[in-house]
């Protein structure tokens, strides 16, 4: 058996392909999109010569490729042959859900040659029967939403006993322009005092250390802090126990660029120190 898994993601035109590769990217495989199956070989060959620290890769092939469907059977078996691992990701969902998604993002179903959408649905779902009862992992996504998919894949192909520590993205943001849609958890840090009141201090952002001694010398906010902190101790094991690879945190103030600024650079600091990966965003910070 080579070193080297090998996901196979396809489905309907619409299921949520692209969102699976990039979850499978997050959790630390090498992903390609759209590569034509009779590539597969060489493509593996190539990985395993010229990049041994991949142990893991996962690649989107569907019916985007015209010749997939007379040759994917076939190479799919070479392969396996030559001891790959390789296992078949395949995303479905219900035809009313696929036209809804079609009809938001005015995409053209590559099978509809007349413009049908449902048509092409249906012609795709006939061409795809054979290849779906080859698949070691059917997901039906007409209930998920994005964080859901991407959850369902992380959790199958991520063994819990193998499962890195989550991702934590730390956000500030301001009120004033709207709470971070993708947020889990948002703190509010406007009870802090506020250095845009302070005229030596309004012009600079959260970055300045004048900004940072205002906001961090205020006991309630060193307080504030420690409790994050007690709470994040509590929390992040219980997430990873069922199966969360990403933690999104925000923390906002009025504009988004002193207090809330200052205060995520503190947790961020945290994380790090904890040796999570963070990724550390100022939404708003040039806004005002």
């Amino acid at each position: 058996m080579k070193n080297l898994r090998v996901v196979i993601i396809t489905g309907f035109s619409g299921s949520g392909k692209s969102t699976a590769l990039r979850a499978l990217e997050d959790v630390g495989f090498f992903c390609v999109d759209n590569l034509p199956v009779i590539l597969l070989p060489k493509f593996l060959s190539i990985t395993i010569a010229s990049s041994p620290k991949i142990k893991r890769v996962a690649l989107v092939m569907d019916l985007r490729e015209k010749s997939f469907l007379d040759k994917y059977r076939k190479i799919f078996e070479a392969v396996k042959k030559q001891g790959f691992k390789l296992e078949i990701l395949f995303l479905e969902s219900s035809e009313e859900s696929l036209l809804h998604r079609f009809s938001e993002t005015r995409r053209v179903h590559p099978l509809s040659e007349r413009g049908l959408v449902l048509e092409g649905i249906q012609l795709e779902k006939e061409k795809l029967s054979s290849l779906r009862k080859m698949a070691d992992k059917i997901v039906d996504t007409t209930d998920l939403n994005v964080h859901q998919l991407k959850d369902t894949v992380q959790r199958h192909f991520q063994p819990s006993s193998k499962k890195k520590k989550m991702v934590i993205n730390v956000n500030s943001f301001g009120y004033r322009y709207g709470l971070p849609v993708e947020a889990d958890l948002v703190f509010d840090v406007r009870f802090l005092p506020n250095p845009y009141f302070v005229e030596q201090l309004k012009r600079f952002d959260g970055y300045n250390a004048g900004v940072k001694k205002y906001v961090l010398q205020n006991k309630e906010c060193r307080e504030f802090l420690d409790q994050i902190k007690k709470l994040m101790n509590f929390l992040i094991p219980l997430y990873e126990q069922e199966g969360k690879v990403r933690l999104n945190i925000a923390l906002g103030c009025t504009g988004g660029k002193h207090r809330s600024v200052v205060m995520a650079n503190k947790i961020s600091d945290y994380f790090f120190s904890r040796h999570y990966m963070v990724n550390l965003n100022h939404r708003d910070i040039n806004k005002n």
